[in-house]
């Protein structure tokens, strides 16, 4: 315990200020028997009052930061001094001059001084005399104890009891699961009093609130809603490779190693986004889309945390897939970059190494040549799979979802015609085409058919062909250093 190893300043960060000053009132009580110890606290709107004894308003003094710390360096009387967003004044050098006086004359008199707030960055000079104390988050057992207590509330309310289905009972005690006690309680408050019961299908709308209090820094995109791979043309060895995974992800094969991730190198509108998305509709987790650009900050180290709070985040959402989309362009370094590229991925690969959460993650990119090799290397992702411009039968089937999404029907003869038509077309090109001959057949006022979506390939040019030489040399790079995904 801090208190009785006789630290002198204990740094808590934490939003749960109700939950730390409990906390501090039951540890003080242990830790203080025999040796007449005090318990304070202060806030600047309020002053310092004593917490163990109730001697009522008049006590209340000391609002100022420098005239509180003048009078706890100056007092004889041992205690425990809870400081409640005492962080701003951490700025002014003489008050960080008389908390270090106070805690190095901790031998004389025995002043703990608890720093408590949402985030406090300690000056070098307290950092080596100071304690830093992370509060865990609620145990499944405790998230069930809230849920009961809300759903009795709910029934002395209501004078009845609401309706609980027993799985998503357990399935909400794990949705909770990385909030502290204050979100716990008002995200299954809201699930129960919605309604009156608590069903599976409340479990999307607790997901989505519990993803907005997370994601503070707004670095990463909640998408519930997966895609199926129905609804993807080819890529069957990546499909078969992901199931192949699911129950060691899932947990239902505890012997096996949960995977940790593959990456998706291919050529531009392949599909390798749509095949992100996929991942997730085949796990049947949600869908958390990281975008590395937001991360980064023109002050040092903010570029560092942000990713670290943001992968804290996706741990709390675990079960989830992460897609990290377009990683080279993130990673590279270029002019003036100052090495931050370096340390931010250096973060990564560190969280790589040893996230333990159930997080599948899915990292996309275009160009391999600008990833780092330490990215790439064997044991970071389970995988390396290229995405290839598809082949005949898989151009065929992306030319029926895409038609048959709009509403157009087209047989299996002109499906085969068309794709023996788009040879060099990417994913994205076919379903170009045929909205490009939606338009060409509302405007000219024809009936839509494959002939006009032959039109449209007719009248342009893929990739492919544009840049000819980048495709070909890409293809080739991979064709003996990656698995391919068709």
């Amino acid at each position: 315990m801090l208190l009785s190893s006789q630290f002198a300043l204990i740094i808590i960060e934490s939003r749960e200020e109700k939950r730390v000053l409990r906390l501090v009132r039951e540890a003080s009580v242990r830790a203080g028997r025999g040796r007449n110890w005090c318990t304070f606290q202060w806030t600047v709107t309020e002053g310092l009052r004593r917490t163990d004894v109730d001697l009522g308003a008049a006590q209340r003094t000391l609002a100022d930061p420098s005239a509180l710390l003048k009078h706890l360096k100056a007092t004889t009387a041992p205690g425990i001094y809870v400081l409640l967003d005492f962080h701003p004044y951490l700025n002014d050098p003489l008050n960080v001059r008389m908390l270090k006086d106070i805690a190095q004359g901790y031998g004389k008199v025995a002043r703990t001084l608890v720093l408590m707030s949402h985030e406090i960055t300690v000056p070098q000079e307290l950092d080596h005399l100071s304690a830093h104390l992370t509060l865990g988050m609620p145990s499944r057992n405790e998230r069930l104890m809230v849920i009961t207590r809300i759903a009795q509330d709910w029934a002395a309310v209501h004078g009845r009891t609401p309706r609980v289905d027993p799985e998503a009972l357990e399935q909400l005690a794990d949705t909770l699961s990385g909030l502290e006690a204050p979100d716990t309680e008002r995200l299954a408050r809201q699930a129960i009093f919605d309604d009156g019961a608590l069903t599976l299908a409340d479990m999307p709308a607790v997901m989505a609130a519990k993803y907005q209090l997370l994601n503070r820094g707004g670095t990463l995109s909640y998408e519930p809603d997966t895609a199926k791979f129905a609804d993807i043309g080819g890529l069957a060895r990546l499909r078969q490779w992901l199931i192949s995974r699911k129950a060691a992800f899932d947990g239902s094969a505890p012997k096996l190693d949960p995977p940790k991730g593959a990456m998706l190198l291919g050529v531009q509108g392949c599909g390798k986004s749509l095949a992100a998305r996929a991942a997730a509709g085949i796990f049947g987790v949600p869908l958390l889309r990281l975008d590395f650009g937001s991360l980064y900050s023109k002050w040092h180290g903010e570029s560092e945390k942000n990713l670290r709070e943001s992968l804290r985040a996706a741990e709390a959402l675990a079960p989830c897939v992460l897609w990290v989309d377009e990683m080279e362009k993130a990673l590279a370094a270029g002019d003036g970059d100052s090495g931050v590229s370096r340390r931010v991925l250096g973060t990564f690969l560190t969280w790589l190494a040893e996230q333990r959460a159930r997080i599948f993650v899915v990292a996309t990119a275009n160009d391999i040549t600008a990833l780092p090799p330490e990215l790439v290397r064997k044991g970071r992702f389970d995988e390396i799979f290229f995405v290839d411009l598809p082949g005949p039968d898989a151009r065929a089937s992306i030319l029926s979802i895409h038609a048959r999404k709009r509403h157009v029907t087209l047989t299996e003869q002109e499906a085969a015609a068309l794709a023996r038509r788009s040879e060099g077309y990417s994913g994205a090109e076919l379903e170009q085409a045929v909205v490009a001959a939606l338009y060409t057949a509302h405007s000219t006022r024809r009936p839509m058919s494959a002939a006009l979506i032959a039109q449209e390939l007719a009248s342009t040019q893929p990739l492919s062909v544009v840049m000819g030489e980048q495709v070909a040399a890409l293809r080739a790079w991979a064709r003996d250093r990656t698995v391919p995904a068709d």
